[in-house]
C-alpha cells in the first residue's frame, strides 16, 4: 500500500498513534503484511519478516475481522457512488481443502456443495462504474436470487441491472416498489416475456470485470480460510483498495 493510500485510510484504523503501544507506522507495516498474504495466498508463516511477526499479524487480522473493522473501513470509503444504475451478480469460489476442516459444519462457514465440490458464493452489488457497494457470502449451492433483496435494500438508483438468474416476480416487485427500473432479461420459460433495455444491459460486464479484478488476489480466487469472517475480511480489504485507487 502506497503512502498516499495509507494516508487516506490511517484514521479509520484502530491502534492510531494516540493509542498506547501502537503507532501508525506499525499499522502501515501490518497492512502491507496482510496485503502480501492477500495477493500471494501463501501461508501466514511464509510472510516476509520485513512485515513483522506473522503470528502477531494473523492474530490482529483475525481479531479485526471478528470485530467488523474491515467492513467498517470499506463502508466509510464509499463516498459519492455513481448510482445511476446498480448491478448485482455472484461468483463461485472453490474452497481449498484447508478451508473445509473446522470445528463447525460447512453450513456455518458459508460453504456448500456444488458442481465444483465445496464452494463459497460471493454475492455483490456494484455501482455504475463497477465499484463494489455491498457483499454477502453464502454456500455455493445457494441460488443467486436469494440475496438480491438484501443487497438492494436501501439503494437509491434509476435501475437495477442483473442477469436471468434474478428474473423472479418477487425481485421485480421489490425493485418496482423501490422506484427503480429492472433491467433483467426474462427466462425462456416465462409465459409473458418482459422487455428490457438491451443497450443498458450491455453495461453488466462491469460487475464481471469487478470480479476479475478481485480474483487477481489469489486469496480471493481460492478460499483458503476456514473462518468465513476471515475470508470476507480479505474481500473487504481488496474492495477498499479499489476505492482507494
Amino acid at each position: 500500500m502506497s503512502n498516499e493510500q495509507y494516508d487516506l485510510i490511517k484514521d479509520l484504523l484502530p491502534g492510531k498513534a494516540s493509542n498506547p503501544g501502537r503507532t501508525t507506522a506499525d499499522n502501515h507495516r501490518f497492512l502491507n503484511g496482510v496485503m502480501w498474504v492477500l495477493r500471494s495466498s501463501a501461508f501466514w508463516r511464509d510472510m516476509p519478516a520485513r512485515y513483522g511477526n506473522y503470528e502477531t499479524t494473523y492474530k490482529c487480522f483475525s481479531r479485526w475481522a471478528k470485530k467488523g473493522v474491515w467492513e467498517q473501513v470499506f463502508d466509510r470509503l464509499l463516498k459519492d457512488p455513481k448510482n445511476d444504475y446498480v448491478m448485482i451478480d455472484s461468483t463461485l469460489v472453490k474452497a481449498h481443502e484447508n478451508a473445509t476442516t473446522g470445528k463447525k459444519g460447512a453450513a456455518h462457514q458459508a460453504l456448500g456443495r456444488s458442481r465444483g465440490g465445496l464452494t463459497t458464493k460471493v454475492h455483490m452489488l456494484c455501482d455504475a462504474l463497477g465499484r463494489p457497494l455491498k457483499i454477502k457470502l453464502t454456500g455455493g449451492n445457494r441460488n443467486d436470487c436469494t440475496q438480491a433483496q438484501t443487497l438492494l435494500e436501501g439503494q437509491q438508483a434509476k435501475g437495477v441491472i442483473a442477469d436471468k438468474g434474478y428474473d423472479s416476480d418477487d425481485i421485480r416487485t421489490f425493485i418496482t416498489k423501490a422506484k427503480m427500473i429492472a433491467v433483467i432479461p426474462t427466462r425462456r420459460n416465462r409465459k409473458v416475456q418482459i422487455p428490457h433495455d438491451k443497450k443498458r444491459y450491455k453495461e453488466r460486464n462491469r460487475i464481471e470485470r469487478l470480479f476479475g479484478k478481485l480474483k487477481q488476489n489469489r486469496r480471493i480466487a481460492t478460499r483458503f480460510d476456514r473462518n468465513d469472517a476471515n475470508y470476507l475480511a480479505f474481500i473487504y480489504l481488496a474492495c477498499s483498495i479499489l476505492w482507494l485507487s
